[in-house]
């Protein structure tokens, strides 16, 4: 999506700042910046909110060839978002007849090419339409019989659609995940019987296949689960400026560690130093850190690099 940033109230006027915004982008570019080959597989508009995104994404330096162009005058998604009280931040949503809802699966498995290692859905996707949830699911069922391993982030989105629509819609790509991320209040989202504790539906979630669920906590860290146990982590203490794309920076650093073969501790380590980068900075991936730039939050405060 294109994204316009205000720096109040909407509904009071003034300027906007206009970026680039989307969960699966955002992971896109944390990705890319810590040194991976990432390639972003969707869908936009043939107008200049569309081209803005593939040039974003290319600067940045995701693979964009198998990104398409939408030719039936579906214009690119849109989102405005508002700072609120605080950190809290409203944001409204443009996507219905979006080019995004109308994407395919033959739109995305194109990009499932000999050497992927990783594919990486949200659930925010599915609920833009029928097709666009006919091709996650595809995606992920393809990925998975091709031994790929699929990540999926529930990443609910209240103002797309309802909790019931969203309960039916990602069952059945549960079926084909490997990695399941959500925070707290998500993994009802995808448990067989609604209501269950945390325990209860971790392990309903194990058993039904996935191999590892991480739950993210928000300030208070996160805890990954698998049929060994769980392992904590604490968040890593930052003073918080934006907190819109911390969720989309984390994931960024847990899959960077998965990729590079570093056991649950490592990974978790550089998630929450990821998602503190996206807090410290304003925009939802303006602040990711590259590769380099992971060791920053170890300096002492007040540290000028010269």
């Amino acid at each position: 999506m294109a994204a316009l940033r205000a720096q109040g109230a909407l509904r009071l006027g003034g300027s906007l700042g206009l970026s680039v915004a989307g969960a699966e982008s955002n992971v896109a570019i944390g990705l890319a910046r810590l040194g991976h080959r990432v390639r972003w597989a969707g869908r936009v508009g043939a107008d200049e909110l569309g081209a803005l995104i593939l040039r974003t994404l290319r600067a940045e330096g995701v693979d964009t060839s198998h990104a398409a162009t939408d030719d039936t005058g579906r214009p690119t998604g849109l989102l405005l978002t508002e700072p609120r009280l605080g950190t809290l931040t409203r944001v409204s949503y443009y996507r219905a007849g979006s080019a995004g809802s109308a994407v395919t699966p033959d739109d995305v498995l194109p990009a499932l090419a000999p050497g992927v290692r990783v594919l990486h859905l949200t659930g925010i996707t599915p609920a833009l339409g029928p097709s666009a949830a006919e091709a996650v699911l595809t995606a992920a069922k393809t990925a998975r019989e091709s031994g790929v391993t699929v990540c999926l982030d529930v990443n609910y989105r209240s103002r797309l659609w309802t909790s019931d629509r969203a309960r039916t819609a990602l069952r059945p790509i549960l079926d084909h995940t490997d990695l399941l991320i959500a925070s707290e209040d998500e993994l009802p989202l995808v448990q067989e019987a609604p209501g269950a504790g945390e325990s209860e539906a971790v392990h309903g979630v194990l058993a039904a296949g996935v191999t590892e669920v991480v739950v993210k906590r928000g300030a208070r860290g996160a805890t990954v689960f698998t049929a060994d146990g769980a392992t904590d982590r604490a968040a890593r203490e930052v003073d918080a400026v934006d907190l819109v794309g911390a969720g989309d920076a984390f994931v960024a650093g847990y899959l960077s560690g998965l990729l590079d073969g570093t056991d649950i501790p490592a990974r978790l380590h550089r998630a929450v130093t990821t998602a503190a980068f996206a807090v410290a900075t304003r925009g939802d991936w303006e602040g990711l850190p590259t590769r380099d730039e992971l060791g920053l939050f170890d300096e002492p405060d007040g540290t000028t690099i010269r």
